[in-house]
C-alpha cells in the first residue's frame, strides 16, 4: 500500500499499477492433468484388486477421460480466460472419482454373492461427454451473465414447467421409489427437477435484486431480530408454498427441501438479515410437522431415519447396511476393490457416498468433502469479488445450491437427517444430474471471469479546445 509519507509501497507482494491479472490458465491445466493421473491411478488399483489385471477398455477410458478435460481447458482459455483455475479441477476430481466408484460397483457382480450388477460406467461417461457439450454451449452463448437476467420470469416458468411435468404424469413413466420426479419414455429417463433448480436460481437472484431494498425494511424488533414487514413475507411464503406443493404431489422431499433452502439463503445474503433465515426455519418446521401428519410417506421416511435398525428389514436396509459400510470403512478403508459397497441397495446413485466411505475410510470421505469446500469456497468468493449485484446473488445461489445438497445427501447417507433421494453431484450415477451440474459450474466459470477480467480503463476525454487570443496587428 501507498503511504502518505514513504511513497509508494516496496513490498514485493503487492503488483505495480498497471499489471494484469494472471489468468492462471496454465495452473488450471497442470491441476487437470493430476485429477487425470488420479483417476487413472484409481482405476488401475479397481482392476488389479478385483480382477487381477488391468482392463483392456482402460486405454480408450483413459484416452476419453483426458480427451474431456483438454477440450474443456481449451474452452475455457479461449472463451473465459480470466475464470477460476480451481473450478475445473475440483469437478474433474469428482467426475472421475465417481467413474472409478461405478466402475468397482459394476465389477461387483463377478464377485460371490454380488447384488449390484451392470455396466453403468461407460454409460457415465457418455452422460459426461453430453455434460461437457452442454458446458460449452453456456459459455459460448452466454457471453456475459447479466443478460440472464433479462430472461428471469422466463427462465421461472420454465422452470416450474419442469417441476410439475413429473406430477402430472402417469405414474408408470415418472415414479421411482416412491417418488415421481422422472420422463421415463422408450428406455431413456430424465430427471427435469436438475435443470428447473438452475432456472430457478436465475430468477431468484433476478428478483431478490430488484426487491432486495423493500425486503430490507423491518417494521420491529424482537429478541433482537429486526423482522420485515407483514407485506413483505409474500415471496418467502410463495417459496414455502411451492416446496410444500412439490412434497405433496411428487412426494420429493429431497427436491423440496433445496430449493426452498436455496430460496431463503439467497433471501438473506440479498438482504444481510438474519431475521429472513428464521422465518425460514419456522416454516418449514410448520411444513415439515404437518407433512408428518398428513402424508404416509413421509412419516415412513422419518420414522426410518430415527430408529432405521427397527425397520431394517422392510426401509430402513438401506440406512443400516450404509452404515455398515461405513463402520467397516473405519478410518482408512478397506482399499478400491477390497470392500463389499455392492451390499448397500441403489449404492451407484443414493449411497456413492457410502461406498467411498468403505472403501476409502474417514480420511478418503473427508477429502471428497474437502473438494467440494473448495469448489463451494471458489463460488463464494467470486460472489465476492464479481461487481454487479445480480452475478453476486448468482454466484452465491449456485455455490450455496451445491453444498446444501452435498450436506443433505451425507446427512441421509450417515444417519444425520432422513434419505431424501438426491444424488451426490458430479459423484453419483445419472445423467441428468450430472449434466444439469456441467451447466451449473458453466456459470460459475463465466461469473467468475467477469469477476477477474480487469476493469476496461475509463475512455480519456478528449482535450478541451481553447481558442487563442486575436492578435492585433498595428499598422
Amino acid at each position: 500500500m501507498a503511504s502518505p509519507t514513504t511513497g509508494p509501497s516496496t513490498d514485493p507482494r503487492t503488483p505495480p499499477a498497471g499489471t494484469p491479472t494472471p489468468k492462471r490458465r496454465n495452473t488450471e491445466l497442470a491441476l487437470l492433468g493430476f485429477a487425470v493421473l488420479i483417476t487413472l491411478a484409481a482405476q488401475c488399483i479397481v482392476d488389479l484388486t478385483v480382477t487381477g489385471s488391468l482392463s483392456p477398455e482402460l486405454a480408450t477410458f483413459g484416452t476419453w477421460f483426458a480427451a474431456l478435460w483438454a477440450i474443456a481447458h481449451l474452452v475455457v482459455r479461449r472463451f473465459a480466460p480470466y475464470a477460476d483455475p480451481l473450478l475445473l479441477p475440483c469437478i474433474a476430481v469428482l467426475v472421475g472419482l465417481g467413474l472409478v466408484m461405478i466402475h468397482r460397483l459394476d465389477l461387483a457382480g463377478t464377485q460371490v454373492g454380488g447384488s449390484d450388477t451392470g455396466e453403468d460406467a461407460p454409460v457415465q461417461l457418455l452422460w459426461a461427454t453430453v455434460g461437457l457439450g452442454l458446458f460449452i454451449a453456456v459459455l459460448l452463448v452466454v457471453r456475459d451473465h447479466r443478460m440472464l437476467s433479462r430472461f428471469a420470469y422466463t427462465l421461472a416458468l420454465f422452470g416450474l414447467v419442469l417441476l410439475a411435468i413429473p406430477a402430472v404424469l402417469p405414474a408408470s413413466i415418472s415414479e421411482v421409489y416412491g417418488a415421481k420426479l422422472w420422463i421415463r419414455v422408450a428406455g431413456f429417463s430424465i430427471q427435469p427437477g436438475e435443470f428447473a433448480k438452475i432456472c430457478l436460481i436465475i430468477f431468484f437472484a433476478a428478483y431478490l435484486v430488484d426487491k432486495r431494498d423493500v425486503l430490507a425494511l423491518a417494521s420491529r424488533r424482537v429478541l433482537r431480530l429486526e423482522l420485515p414487514r407483514g407485506r413483505d413475507l409474500g415471496p418467502v411464503v410463495l417459496a414455502w408454498f411451492a416446496s410444500i406443493l412439490v412434497l405433496v404431489f411428487e412426494r420429493d422431499l429431497g427436491s423440496s427441501l433445496l430449493l426452498f433452502g436455496i430460496f431463503v439463503v439467497m433471501l438473506y445474503v440479498a438482504t444481510e438479515r438474519a431475521s429472513w433465515l428464521v422465518i425460514g426455519l419456522i416454516l418449514f418446521a410448520g411444513g415439515a410437522f404437518v407433512a408428518y401428519q398428513l402424508f404416509g410417506h413421509v412419516r415412513v421416511r422419518v420414522d426410518t431415519w430415527l430408529d432405521p435398525f427397527a425397520y431394517k428389514d422392510t426401509g430402513g436396509y438401506q440406512i443400516v447396511q450404509s452404515l455398515f459400510g461405513l463402520g467397516t470403512g473405519g478410518l482408512f478403508g478397506a482399499g478400491l476393490g477390497g470392500g463389499r459397497p455392492d451390499q448397500t441397495p441403489v449404492a451407484k446413485s443414493d449411497f456413492i457416498a457410502s461406498a467411498i466411505g468403505e472403501e476409502l475410510g474417514l480420511f478418503g470421505l473427508v477429502a471428497v468433502i474437502v473438494i467440494y469446500l473448495v469448489l463451494v469456497e471458489r463460488g463464494l468468493r467470486t460472489s465476492l469479488v464479481v461487481r454487479d449485484g445480480f452475478g453476486k446473488l448468482l454466484a452465491a445461489g449456485l455455490a450455496f445450491a451445491v453444498a446444501w445438497q452435498v450436506f443433505v445427501v451425507l446427512g441421509g447417507v450417515t444417519g444425520l437427517l432422513p434419505l431424501t433421494g438426491l444424488t451426490t453431484p458430479f459423484l453419483a450415477y445419472g445423467g441428468s444430474s450430472l449434466v444439469a451440474n456441467f451447466g451449473l459450474v458453466a456459470l460459475l466459470v463465466r461469473i467468475s471471469d467477469a469477476a477477474r477480467r480487469p476493469a476496461a480503463p475509463a475512455a480519456t476525454p478528449p482535450p478541451k479546445l481553447v481558442d487563442a487570443p486575436t492578435e492585433v496587428v498595428r499598422p
